[in-house]
């Protein structure tokens, strides 16, 4: 293959990743638009559910202890209440740390994955 016929090639190769650039640019608007308000509206959902889930759970662990008050197993509901919070942040932890983190920005690393796949092509 001739030096000539390579220049062409990566020339040609170089052309196509300039007109990808302003296709990139868009994705790149696209995707932090979507990520943005995808991280809102999970960030929104997941304070609400922490609150509401705190206020109920304080509620019923203070009418638990208020109904042990009067009863020889109140220092026993007590450590048993607190055993239950320590055992429901543990499993907390375990579930955040097992899930899979979000994708962001796929659109655009699958694009470019297709793009460097097609230079490679092009080049041999």
């Amino acid at each position: 293959m001739s030096i000539q016929s390579k220049m062409n090639r990566w020339s040609a190769v170089g052309r196509f990743y300039m007109e990808r650039m302003g296709d990139y640019g868009e994705l790149v608007t696209i995707e932090l638009a979507q990520a943005r308000m995808e991280l809102a509206r999970e960030v929104i959902a997941l304070v609400a559910l922490a609150v509401a889930g705190l206020f109920a759970l304080s509620f019923s662990c203070i009418a638990v202890l208020a109904t042990a008050l009067t009863t020889p197993y109140f220092v026993q509901v007590s450590w048993a209440i607190a055993g239950a919070w320590v055992l429901l942040c543990i499993i907390s932890f375990l579930v955040v740390r097992s899930q899979k983190p979000a994708r962001s920005f796929h659109v655009l690393h699958d694009e470019i994955r297709e793009d460097l796949r097609v230079a490679k092509e092009a080049l041999k």
